[in-house]
């Protein structure tokens, strides 16, 4: 089956000067530039931008200084362990756990270009496109479009777009792609995989399932904050949606979540990649079922992801004080633990409303912190098994 893909794709680098052009009239878009970059002259920039011709340009002179602006100025460094096996890769689909809802992908190109590889392209959801400039700002830096606001009818054809373009730009453009293991962040940090977005990649290609998702070449990636900056607003709509099961998130609040998320101190940040599971995938004897073979290859991903994460000295304090007890007390200082504890009031303190239940927020908190460790434990006590 052929597709369009003009509607969901980034855009051709001929399509670059028409583009920057098209921002540079935008005012909301040079209202954005300054806030993030209040120190840039804007004359300057658009000079800058008028001379780039390919959305490579944009991503390594203009999206990744910002991004290494915005980490050094909210965490306290950042490490990407793995990448070097890369080098040796024409092609490959990255899926990580979600924690930011522009920062994971973010983070991940610019630890590309630091390697000296291209940039990625970058799967993002259309109900984060709130105005037609910022489609054509992440189109511009290599993203493609994910139609979540679809009937269920036209759920089907859309999918099916969206993983042809997958397998198009891996076999045929010969680019790495990132996307989430699942819709929307995990906002308990239990990062499981989607057996709906498998589903979804597999479709894409010309052959059995197996084989189609072989072809993408996936390599798991771990996404590790030592700190989310939006914790206290994800446990904040756990009580929300407790309290009213009908409630829902409002355009504003995905906006808080963004600019939270951007500008929020971090802590260290700390991103790994896995072994392609494709070592694990050809090994799999033939015979079992399609949904046998779903689960193998969620297993295979979700196995790579908790045992890569990397767990601070506050997911052993939260686990310890969710469950009450000092199992991990070797594992962080009384002045660590005190620093956690602090952070977790504070975070609690900032939540605003009117029937705030204290220790329902804290016990969601400790669980988002907890999770990781939860997740990797049980990685490790299975492989000991094995």
């Amino acid at each position: 089956m052929s597709h369009d893909f003009e509607d969901i794709r980034p855009f051709h680098d001929e399509e670059v000067p028409a583009i920057i052009e098209a921002l540079l009239k935008e005012e909301r878009f040079i209202r954005a530039v300054k806030y993030v970059l209040p120190e840039v002259n804007i004359e300057d920039l658009a000079k800058q931008l008028k001379q780039f011709n390919s959305k490579d340009e944009f991503q390594s002179k203009i999206s990744s200084p910002m991004v290494w602006k915005l980490v050094n100025h909210s965490s306290k460094g950042l490490v990407g362990e793995g990448f070097d096996k890369l080098l040796e890769m024409d092609s490959c689909t990255f899926i990580s756990n979600h924690r930011d809802i522009i920062l994971d992908s973010a983070i991940l190109s610019i630890l590309l270009l630091d390697k000296g590889l291209r940039g990625c392209e970058i799967a993002i959801g259309d109900n984060l496109l709130v105005f037609p400039w910022i489609e054509n700002l992440v189109r511009l830096n290599k993203s493609f479009i994910v139609k979540r606001g679809v009937s269920v009818r036209q759920m089907m054809t859309s999918s099916q777009k969206l993983s042809a373009y997958i397998h198009h730009a891996i076999t045929v453009k010969q680019e790495m792609v990132w996307i989430a293991q699942r819709e929307g962040r995990a906002k308990d940090a239990n990062d499981q995989t989607q057996e709906s977005l498998i589903k979804m990649l597999s479709m894409g290609g010309d052959s059995d399932f197996l084989s189609n998702v072989i072809a993408l070449n996936i390599v798991p990636l771990s996404l590790s904050y030592e700190y989310d900056p939006c914790d206290y607003l994800k446990a904040k709509e756990f009580q929300q949606k407790r309290d009213n099961p009908e409630f829902k998130k409002c355009q504003a609040d995905d906006l808080l979540n963004m600019e939270t998320g951007i500008f929020g101190q971090k802590g260290h940040i700390h991103f790994q990649l896995g072994e392609p599971i494709n070592r694990i995938l050809e090994q799999i004897p033939t015979g079992k079922s399609k949904s046998e073979l779903l689960q193998d290859v969620v297993t295979a991903i979700d196995d790579e992801i908790h045992a890569n994460y990397k767990i601070f000295s506050g997911n052993y304090v939260a686990l310890d004080w969710l469950e009450g007890t000092n199992a991990f007390a070797a594992k962080y200082t009384a002045e660590e633990k005190n620093v956690f504890e602090e952070y977790i009031a504070g975070q609690i303190d900032k939540i605003d409303l009117p029937n705030k239940d204290v220790e329902f927020l804290r016990s969601k908190l400790l669980e988002m912190y907890s999770n990781p460790l939860k997740n990797q434990l049980a990685v490790i006590e299975k492989l000991a098994i094995v």
